[in-house]
């Protein structure tokens, strides 16, 4: 009877003090949680994947063009010919907006339910998404694509994304930088691991008349969900004013709070906005150059990617397919660069500080892209290549090293609410930054100017971003104190989000606070063997691409 007793007087399954790890957890088994969730949902970034076999899913071997005088409405609700990749593409533009919209929304109600629940639900709205798109795909019915993976899916990325930031900030208030850094990195890798990965189910599931592509959704919905879920029930938080056995808070050090600030509070200081207007314009030159990466090589360098001396409008349709390949490789090497950057910089702040690693990010970025055409016009791949990386890793390290800026601006008690907020940069840059760069190579190409030259100006503009982004920067001063919370409120905001007095979860009336090490380093594994595998496949092709070249 009191066993009974005991489980119907139990908190919830998903409630804060059901998660609130006891004496002996180990806490480095919360980033594996964190990153099994987010190299899930980064495969949003690999979904340019599926637009060439989407766009034959009727034809199979070539695209059945719609007619011509068919309105786009028309063309969502079409089931008699194929989508344009132009359509299709517009579900990448919903995930980032859907993303930056959930996580500003939501991003309250995450840190009030805690990472277990807002794990689960973005599960559900990720891989359910995907089952929906696959749906879209066998009745060919466009709409519902978009519906799926862009909305619903685009919901659990947003969710998806903050879930963890506030739960390592706080499991590691010494390391901040590097335990974001890590699940970070996971949504730089998603793709690096989930394209090939689809590659190879589609061409397995592939028939004589269907491309593949329906099925490998449903697989990787089966896929995301056992990792997401694992994940999610993975979380655990720490007790309230937990620390770290022997660390001391550096106090005010380096603009580290010694208090905490409200997300209601914190949007209306200055240190907001300024960190605001950073994240966007560091983004904006990076998404910038990532969605050009493709064209600026092969436009810029031509022949010279295969040992021909002839411009890009000069090659034959077989030498521009090998220089195609060559930047594909290019491209698999940003991404890369882009992934090793988000642990990198993030590691790295923890050092220097978070205000010196932007300083960092804009002066030596700027130089950067002022070099970039001097490298072009000398004609040195290698270099530019080069410059390229180490400008691709320090746009990974900017998303990777904000959540613990944000941290320790305003405190870690709600990081994620306001990180939620802050993301609405993410979906300014990615706006800003593919139109700025596509225009202005427009407008030069409408006015004669060569293709080998048009990304010049549009270097030089960018460093001008990272110019004003180094001044936006600077101006970052420690939280005035009238912004903190007193101790009543933070009290108040204790007790309405239910957080726990420490206990451990119960499991079959076993207590799992102490954590066994083979636990650690089984679940360091589950995510480590994926990410070893993406870079692998991407390292090899890249060698193998420019070796050729």
């Amino acid at each position: 009877m009191a066993a009974v007793e005991e489980v119907l007087s139990a908190p919830g399954f998903f409630s804060k003090e059901r998660i609130t790890a006891g004496p002996g957890f180990n806490r480095w088994v919360v980033p594996p949680a964190a990153l099994a969730i987010h190299l899930c949902i980064g495969m949003a970034y690999g979904f340019s994947v599926f637009w060439l076999p989407l766009s034959k899913a009727l034809g199979i071997t070539a695209s059945v063009a719609c007619p011509k005088d068919e309105s786009v409405i028309a063309q969502i609700f079409t089931t008699t010919c194929d989508w344009k990749i132009s359509m299709l593409g517009w579900t990448y533009t919903l995930f980032f907006v859907f993303l930056g919209l959930a996580a500003a929304i939501w991003g309250g109600w995450v840190e009030r339910v805690g990472p277990r629940k807002a794990g689960v639900v973005a599960t559900l709205c990720w891989c359910g998404g995907l089952v929906i798109a696959a749906g879209g795909v066998i009745i060919h019915q466009l709409w519902l694509m978009w519906l799926g993976s862009g909305v619903i899916g685009g919901i659990g990325l947003g969710l998806g994304y903050i879930s963890p930031v506030s739960t390592l900030v706080k499991w590691f208030p010494d390391r901040r930088g590097m335990s974001t850094g890590l699940a970070i990195m996971g949504f730089g890798g998603g793709a690096m691991i989930g394209a090939p990965l689809a590659d190879k189910l589609m061409k397995m599931f592939a028939t004589s008349s269907d491309v593949g592509v329906w099925r490998t959704f449903l697989v990787f919905a089966a896929i995301y969900f056992v990792f997401m879920m694992c994940g999610s029930l993975g979380y655990r938080i720490p007790a309230p004013n937990w620390k770290p056995a022997g660390w001391k808070p550096p106090g005010r050090k380096s603009l580290v709070t010694d208090g905490q600030v409200h997300a209601d509070v914190a949007w209306r200081t200055p240190q907001f906005w300024l960190l605001w207007s950073v994240l966007t314009l560091n983004v904006t030159a990076g998404i910038g150059v990532l969605g050009m990466a493709s064209p600026l090589l092969q436009e810029v360098f031509g022949g010279r990617l295969i040992g021909v001396k002839a411009s890009f409008d000069e090659l034959t349709p077989a030498q521009l397919s090998v220089i195609a390949a060559t930047a594909a490789g290019f491209t698999g090497l940003l991404s890369l660069f882009n992934i090793i950057g988000r642990i990198f910089w993030a590691s790295l702040s923890d050092q220097i500080g978070r205000q010196a690693t932007y300083m960092v990010f804009f002066l030596f970025g700027a130089a950067l892209y002022a070099a970039i055409p001097w490298s072009a016009d000398d004609g040195d791949l290698g270099l530019f290549v080069a410059f390229f990386c180490i400008i691709l890793s320090m746009y990974g390290g900017g998303f990777a090293a904000v959540p613990a800026y944000l941290a320790d601006l305003f405190g870690s008690r709600m990081v994620s609410a306001i990180h939620g907020r802050l993301l609405t940069a993410w979906a300014t840059a990615g706006v800003l930054g593919p139109v700025l760069v596509n225009y202005i190579r427009e407008y030069q190409l409408s006015h004669g100017v060569p293709r080998a030259e048009v990304y010049s100006v549009t270097m030089y503009i960018l460093a001008g971003l990272l110019a004003i982004g180094f001044v936006c920067n600077l101006m970052i001063q420690p939280v005035a104190k009238k912004f903190y919370m007193t101790r009543a409120q933070i009290a108040e905001l204790d007790a309405a989000n239910n957080t726990g007095g420490g206990r451990a979860e119960i499991v079959g009336g076993v207590s799992t606070a102490v954590t066994p090490m083979a636990l650690v380093v089984c679940a360091w594994l589950a995510v480590g063997i994926p990410i070893a595998w993406g870079v692998s496949v991407t390292a090899v092709k890249a060698y193998a691409i420019f070796a050729q070249g």
